[in-house]
């Protein structure tokens, strides 16, 4: 399955001090990407609506989000493997990474404010 709105992330490309998307695939090096920040791998499947509304949420909000973050968006469906090395059981899950791409946090839906909550730094 193909996730357009992670396809074209025009929300995300409309200046350049805003957060970084990403659409997991094999080529994706979580490491490289948590060694250089705040990095957060969102599970996504397509059949989820509260998937479609928290996408929906980011696109309208990607102002709000903190501008140093890395979202990484991955399907749900497909990657198993990566839901097990985080221990993932549910869609609409994000996992904020330390700097070797290990899970710190876990935790399922929030949107925007969720996000930020979560990943701040204290």
């Amino acid at each position: 399955m193909t996730l357009v709105a992670v396809q074209a992330p025009a929300f995300a490309q409309e200046q350049t001090q805003r957060a970084q998307l990403v659409q997991y695939g094999v080529e994706t090096d979580l490491k490289a990407l948590a060694r250089n920040g705040k990095t957060v791998v969102f599970f996504f499947a397509t059949w989820c609506p509260n998937c479609i509304l928290t996408l929906s949420e980011l696109q309208e909000k990607w102002n709000d989000i903190d501008p140093e973050l890395t979202l990484v968006i991955a399907d749900y469906d497909r990657e198993t493997a990566l839901k097990a090395q985080y221990g993932v059981t549910y869609q609409d899950t994000f996992v904020l990474l330390d700097g070797d791409a290990g899970r710190v946090k876990l935790w399922n839906s929030g949107g925007v404010k969720g996000l930020n909550e979560n990943t701040r730094t204290r």
